[in-house]
């Protein structure tokens, strides 16, 4: 009977540490808490920390727990950053014309065949194992090949 072995399972599932909180979630607000912690004692005034610290904590709210299409929100960021740093538009640079290219395709190139290099056996077979090959394979196998 072969060996039965554990397959993993929901392997897209995150580990919990806190509650219903990933380890991902957990560094997400962290970083969002000390954000906000430093907009506080730089700016102390109560202006200054509504109008940067709640988009600051929206934002972390969002990337740490907001998903579309069952991925979190900084995949779908990296991926939109990802693709605008690609040229929207491809060229084709056709430096070659239609002529050269004819040209390139009637020339014959003649490939030489490699050089045939005799096998040399690793080990040395006993007359006994290469009989034993010749019956086992009913006559197929010749040893002096």
């Amino acid at each position: 009977m072969p060996e039965q072995f554990v397959v993993p399972q929901f392997l897209d599932t995150e580990a919990k540490i806190i509650g219903p909180i990933t380890a991902r979630q957990f560094l997400i607000l962290l970083a969002t808490v000390l954000a906000e912690f430093l907009i506080y004692r730089i700016f102390l005034s109560i202006i200054a920390i509504i109008a940067l610290g709640v988009p600051v904590l929206a934002g972390g709210i969002i990337i740490a727990f907001v998903k579309v299409n069952g991925r979190p929100v900084h995949y779908i960021a990296l991926n939109m950053i990802q693709t605008f740093r690609k040229p929207m538009l491809r060229v084709w640079d056709k430096t070659v014309d239609t002529r050269t290219l004819k040209a390139q395709l009637r020339e014959k190139v003649v490939k030489q065949p490699a050089p045939v290099i005799p096998k040399k056996r690793l080990i040395e077979k006993s007359r006994l194992g290469d009989i034993a090959l010749v019956v086992n394979t009913g006559g197929v196998y010749h040893p002096d090949e």
